[in-house]
């Protein structure tokens, strides 16, 4: 467990690299007793900058599992604590904002907002350097200027997406951009196709991840078939199949099967068997499994992320380990492995 001088040290790094100044305002944003160490930890760090820094707590949910939380927030209709997070300069969210219209509507005034959520070891394993954010925005560059983008693999995915609808969004796990938003501990770059414009066929094979299963490495293949931007078949013999097809359906909601975002992880400390080599810990997202180097994380639902009007409470991230992603025919990502030079990650040597 980590000590508070640790947790200071490295949330004091991290607001570092966000530029925060001693003329800034910070929000510390919490959900009942949720991480309280780390706000306090982050509250700390930010006074040793000398900004003005305060935390707003609310009430913790009734229900907090995923199925309920997804893009559902505890401040949802609460506008004072809302004008509270638009006038700060930086939003340290501790709560959960993603996929949120509060969240849009609070980085739309300007303020920046960075997403606190894994566990502490994860944190500073996955800590991001300024090295990360040039491969992440080469990326970028990359995807802004691509008009197809087509995911192929050994096993048999063929799906293609029709770009140019949508922005790019990069994730390299600090902001220091008025309304950007990023999440700590990640690496990656996102877009998503022109609405219905997604044909094809993806097969999720043993080792890939479904995140919102608790990050479960699927066993059996599941095949997706897409047309016009939506899910219409799930097919397998196992039970990777059976679970997939029955929590969509649960939702009720047609637009649970809208095809989200697609992109790949650039984040080299990561690796897709995190979560069998350590505990599992309640309310872990899973950054390594989104974000280690060379996955093509395809997903279904919401697409507010990125500035769609599918804020459907049904969401799949599930990272493909053994892809191969084309950029209008430039192969970026290789069957696994980063085929550009410029976004390849180099270890740094063992001492």
């Amino acid at each position: 467990m980590a000590t508070q001088f640790e947790m200071v040290k490295l949330f004091r790094a991290e607001l570092d690299l966000c530029k925060l100044t001693p003329r800034e305002t910070v929000v510390v944003l919490t959900e009942g007793d949720i991480r309280a160490d780390y706000a306090q930890a982050m509250m700390l760090a930010a006074r040793e900058i000398g900004a003005t820094v305060f935390r707003i707590t609310v009430p913790e949910r009734e229900r907090r599992e995923m199925r309920q939380t997804v893009g559902r927030t505890a401040i949802a209709g609460n506008l004072p604590v809302i004008d509270a997070l638009k006038r700060a300069d930086l939003v340290v969210d501790l709560m959960g904002m993603l996929f949120s219209h509060e969240q849009n509507e609070i980085c739309a005034a300007g303020t920046r907002m960075l997403f606190v959520h894994e566990p502490f070891d994860i944190l500073a394993k996955n800590f991001p350097t300024p090295d990360l954010r040039r491969r992440v925005e080469h990326g970028e560059r990359l995807l802004a200027a691509a008009r197809v983008m087509r995911i192929t693999s050994r096993s048999g995915t063929d799906v293609t997406y029709q770009l140019g609808q949508y922005r790019v969004m990069t994730q390299y796990g600090y902001t220091d951009q008025p309304g950007r938003w990023d999440h700590m501990g990640t690496g990656q770059v996102l877009s998503q196709a022109i609405d219905g414009k997604v044909e094809g066929k993806v097969v999720i094979m043993p080792g890939d991840v479904i995140v919102a299963f608790k990050n479960r490495q699927v066993e059996s293949p599941v095949t997706l078939t897409i047309k016009a931007g939506h899910v219409t078949a799930i097919e397998g013999d196992g039970m990777d199949a059976a679970l997939m097809a029955d929590f969509m359906e649960s939702f009720d909601d047609p637009r649970a099967y809208a095809v989200s975002h697609i992109g790949w992880g650039l984040l080299g400390s990561a690796t897709w068997y995190d979560n069998v080599i350590t505990d599992t810990r309640p309310l872990e997202i899973g950054v390594n499994s989104l974000s280690y180097h060379g996955n093509v994380l395809f997903s279904l639902g919401p697409n507010s992320e990125l500035g769609g009007n599918n804020d459907t409470a049904c969401h799949l991230d599930i990272p493909l380990r053994k892809a191969t992603l084309t950029l209008d025919g430039q192969v970026i990502v290789d069957n696994g492995r980063m085929a550009i030079p410029e976004m390849q990650f180099t270890p740094a040597p063992a001492h």
